[in-house]
């Protein structure tokens, strides 16, 4: 898919591209291809004299070619962009490339993402947000920010939820499994988000590195970069939090194990006794038991009753079947 946004009092315009010629008469300042076709790809080298890497979005690029810049002043950027969970699957980075040329900005991916969405929202109902294609990267990564902000809010509330059910009284191994689950999913998308503010801060870092921005967007990157720091203190605490639940619930885990552990050991422990008895009793007759001493059986069950009775009343006591 091939959208190009052209700019109007600060408002940016979208219009689908679906051939060469509508490309033609198009002045964008930003052109955006959503896993692009060939013929889509095509027509963006041709009109802007543009070529494209064919492995823009591809995730095993190394550090030192993601943020680079031409000798004719083009400037390549690689930025992952954060896509929580649902039912498209769960949490994921998504790679977005990013190409700055002669005013205009490219970004190729390969599925529409919701920081897209939100800036395309924002830009058709605030007049005067964005002045120039490098506007718009700065308030891709405003609300890439502001979209990790959200999904660690998210976090909070899930966990507020986890904790509420594993530190209730009784936690049986059917809930101890749920909680584990919804743990990992939260630290996964917690660790993604930690991994999604670094590279947005890299990001930034290089742009004013590069001296491509004015003052005011100099000014701009600097408070987006202040907002990401703020939310590492929060993925650090999350990270403790996460922690503790599943020492928590693991512990829970184990308490109910010890319990069936401890059904055993006071069996076992109760049936020694009597099989003693048993044996003594057995082995102490010339000939058949009920043959020399009718009373022998009643007086040997009535003992091993008694022997068996005995421990379970020491470990009542004791408190150890509770």
């Amino acid at each position: 898919m091939l959208n190009v946004f052209s700019l109007a009092n600060g408002r940016l315009f979208q219009e689908e591209i679906d051939s060469a010629e509508a490309l033609a008469l198009a002045q964008p300042v930003w052109v955006d291809l959503e896993a692009p076709s060939e013929d889509e790809t095509r027509w963006v080298e041709e009109r802007f004299g543009l070529a494209i890497p064919k492995d823009a979005v591809d995730d095993d690029l190394e550090e030192s070619a993601r943020f680079y810049e031409e000798d004719n002043g083009e400037l390549h950027i690689r930025s992952d962009f954060l896509v929580e969970g649902g039912d498209d699957g769960p949490a994921r980075n998504v790679r977005v490339a990013f190409i700055l040329r002669q005013g205009v900005l490219f970004s190729i991916h390969r599925e529409d993402l919701p920081v897209f969405r939100l800036l395309r929202l924002r830009a058709r109902r605030i007049p005067a947000l964005i002045d120039d294609a490098k506007d718009v990267l700065l308030k891709l990564y405003d609300a890439d920010a502001e979209y990790s902000a959200d999904a660690l809010e998210g976090i909070y509330d899930s966990l507020e939820k986890v904790s509420a059910r594993v530190l209730r009284q009784d936690v049986d191994d059917r809930a101890a499994g749920e909680a584990l689950t919804a743990i990992a999913r939260e630290e996964d998308l917690n660790g993604r988000i930690r991994r999604n503010v670094m590279d947005t801060r890299r990001a930034l870092s290089f742009m004013m590195r590069s001296r491509m921005l004015n003052a005011e967007q100099f000014e701009e990157a600097r408070q987006i970069l202040r907002d990401i720091d703020s939310l590492d203190s929060h993925t650090a605490f999350l990270f403790d939090k996460i922690n503790f639940l599943l020492d928590a619930t693991v512990g829970f885990i184990n308490i109910n194990q010890n319990k069936i552990i401890k059904i055993f050991s006071v069996a076992s422990v109760a049936l020694l006794p009597p099989t003693l008895i048993a044996s003594i009793y057995g082995m102490n007759f010339k000939f058949m038991p009920e043959l020399d001493w009718a009373a022998g059986y009643p007086f040997a069950l009535a003992l091993m009753a008694a022997s068996v009775a005995a421990p379970f009343i020491y470990f009542r006591r004791k408190g150890w079947l509770k």
